[in-house]
């Protein structure tokens, strides 16, 4: 289901139809109250009369009942965020949704630089978050990422310029999105995708293309304990001293020996630092 400007596009057993809200559902004057993904009854008169349960629901960008969450970057124009992607794989996490990667523009690499890409990514693999290296331009990469998201409904999200409209244009072997290129005075990209919108594939299932950002926050953890809970591997360790380790400070901490040892890498925990850091700061003290 997508939404116009009040309207909604619904498309049920191959075909589409454009409803709106019943009072009563329009009543509750919620941002969210119906909104692209959602499963709805609609009546005869155009009218939707029900929002099924959700099994998940993401406010920023507004989209429901997600299988996977597609965080795409570029490789290069514009350079790659190693921080925002660890960002945007916590924010899946916390939203129960299962996260994967795409690195697009790989034909701009070097065989040097591709290599450091995937040292640098080479953590994902240990706490089974899929990483997919596309080139749009020399059609690599497309086939496979086509047959993972079969059946499935897939959110694509990601800064502007990295390439989705293209991506999605390949997996519906169709040109409706509209592309930008990069701004080369900003080197960040324009905006392409102004909505959230629902689009099915030939293969079958749902993509999301979603509007493009700028910056992305931590997710809205109450407490430590939530925020250890979006590191997997951290579950890689021998266990701690205290049931209540927050692995920063305290002795015996297996997450620490684990990443002394090479189990968790150093980046990642010095991440989770940065993390626990900025929420204890300026998150969980609104819990208090």
């Amino acid at each position: 289901m997508n939404k116009i400007q009040g309207f909604y596009n619904i498309e049920s057993d191959g075909k589409e139809y454009l409803c709106k809200l019943r009072g009563i559902l329009k009543r509750s004057d919620k941002r969210e109250n119906c909104t692209v993904g959602d499963y709805v009854v609609f009546d005869e008169d155009g009218f939707i009369t029900e929002v099924k349960p959700r099994k998940n629901l993401l406010r920023r960008p507004l989209v429901a009942n997600i299988d996977y969450g597609v965080i795409q970057f570029a490789a290069k124009d514009p350079v790659i965020d190693y921080e925002k992607i660890n960002i945007l794989i916590l924010n899946s996490l916390y939203n129960k949704i299962n996260p994967v990667l795409i690195i697009n523009k790989i034909d701009l690499l070097t065989p040097e630089e591709f290599e450091d890409i995937k040292t640098n990514l080479e953590y994902l693999s240990k706490i089974d978050i899929p990483v997919f290296y596309i080139s749009t331009y020399e059609n690599i990469g497309i086939d496979k990422l086509r047959d993972f998201l079969k059946d499935k409904v897939t959110a694509f999200g990601g800064p502007s310029g990295v390439g989705k409209s293209s991506i999605l244009n390949l997996l519906q072997d169709s040109k409706e999105l509209k592309t930008g290129e990069t701004s080369k005075r900003l080197r960040a990209g324009k905006h392409t995708t102004r909505d959230s919108k629902l689009l099915s594939l030939p293969s079958g299932g749902f993509v999301i293309d979603t509007p493009g950002f700028s910056s992305v926050e931590l997710p809205p953890t109450e407490n430590a304990q939530e925020l250890i809970d979006l590191f997997p591997e951290f579950k890689l360790g021998d266990g701690c001293k205290f049931n209540n380790c927050v692995h920063i400070n305290e002795p015996n901490c297996g997450v620490k020996a684990a990443t002394e040892s090479g189990k968790i890498t150093k980046e990642r925990y010095d991440f989770y630092k940065r993390c626990y850091e900025k929420s204890k700061n300026e998150i969980w003290n609104k819990y208090k």
